[in-house]
């Protein structure tokens, strides 16, 4: 969501009052979107409340999986890039 943007060249103010009354109105506006964002926000971390034990091993496979998948991430990086950083096999001395 875009806040809409005026050019201040536009605006022409005539005394104190008419920058104030614009000020006012701004900060309404910014507090209706502070609570909508607020609202957006706070439904992002709503757990969802599924105890079913399909659920549960679901989550778990995907975890699971999730796991696996680093692992062999992290392993294919190590050995490839590993002596770059210095976490490689040394070569020896002769």
């Amino acid at each position: 969501m875009k806040l809409p943007v005026q050019n201040p060249k536009t605006n022409n103010y005539q005394s104190l009052e008419d920058i104030q009354a614009r000020k006012d109105e701004l900060l309404d506006q910014l507090q209706t979107d502070n609570s909508h964002f607020g609202k957006k926000w706070n439904q992002l971390f709503v757990s969802k409340e599924d105890n079913s034990k399909a659920a549960f091993i679901g989550g778990l496979l995907a975890n699971g999986i999730t796991v696996v998948d680093f692992i062999l991430t992290a392993r294919k990086l190590y050995k490839n890039y590993g002596s770059l950083l210095g976490l490689g096999k040394k070569k020896k001395k002769r």
